[in-house]
């Protein structure tokens, strides 16, 4: 009886989807926006309150400028694409947190924060708007909402092998969690996210793009962010991230859809 409640509740979940609206593909949405925003805002506000957020300088105000130009190119991409009311529920802030790593994210729901340590590396406007751009491609394609998702049935799913293998010998059971485990980690969670990261790159420099920014500029940007990691990466098989070869690689193949994208906004390259 477990087993079938299980299967039928990983059935039920498989239905909820939501679309990706710049591939207008079905993404799962187990976790809906409804519970996603307002968790992603709570978790936001700790991160500020517990960080010391920059401003008056002149990098608290670059962020904010590129930070305005990506969202009034998403509002435009999206409104001309038929998806009018896809951001009605977000609440964009965007800020520059005092902390050396060279890092950025934007959470679900428009909540930017862009650390100083990377700006050394963006160097410019068109730098900090291929991060800002690829960034928000993440929340605008819905990838932490799938990433969510996908957690949640990997855990679904390793109850069922529990179910499954209840009754038999410790070592069966050992050996199915094993398998389980290898096969969500490596051969489905792992490039589950480099699908993510290569989206979001061409998704970003579609945004960057309508913005004002040579999509072009993209590629030193990522030339840059190749010569901070020193030669010790993690092999791409194993990584959430394509190597750095095969992004710029891929990159530059994208460009030219970038900028055909941005001359029906008037801005050409």
């Amino acid at each position: 009886m477990k087993k079938v409640i299980v299967l039928c509740g990983v059935a039920a979940m498989i239905v909820s989807c939501a679309t990706n609206p710049f591939t207008g593909k079905k993404t799962m949405a187990l976790v809906p926006d409804s519970s996603l925003f307002p968790s992603s805002f709570q978790q936001y506000s700790s991160f500020i309150k517990e960080h010391k957020v920059v401003t008056g300088t002149s990098e608290a105000a670059m962020v904010k400028r590129v930070g305005d130009k990506i969202k009034d190119a998403s509002e435009q991409w999206l409104r001309a694409n038929g998806y009018a009311n896809y951001l009605n529920d977000y609440a964009w802030e965007y800020k520059l947190v005092q902390d050396n790593a060279i890092n950025a994210w934007c959470m679900p729901g428009g909540k930017i924060v862009v650390y100083t340590g990377i700006m050394k590396v963006t160097q410019d406007e068109a730098g900090l708007a291929t991060v800002m751009g690829h960034e928000v491609a993440h929340a605008l394609a819905n990838h932490g909402q799938q990433r969510m998702s996908a957690s949640v049935l990997q855990q679904v799913g390793a109850v069922g092998v529990g179910l499954a293998t209840s009754g038999k010998s410790q070592q069966a059971q050992q050996a199915a969690m094993a398998a389980y485990g290898a096969g969500s980690n490596v051969v489905g969670m792992m490039p589950f996210s480099r699908a993510h990261e290569s989206e979001a790159d061409r998704i970003g420099l579609i945004l960057m793009a309508i913005a004002g920014y040579n999509p072009d500029n993209a590629v030193g940007f990522w030339k840059r962010m190749s010569a901070q990691s020193g030669g010790g990466k993690t092999p791409e098989m194993l990584s959430t991230h394509p190597s750095d070869a095969t992004r710029i690689a891929n990159i530059n193949k994208l460009i030219s859809i970038a900028k055909a994208e941005a001359a029906k906004f008037g801005k050409k390259y």
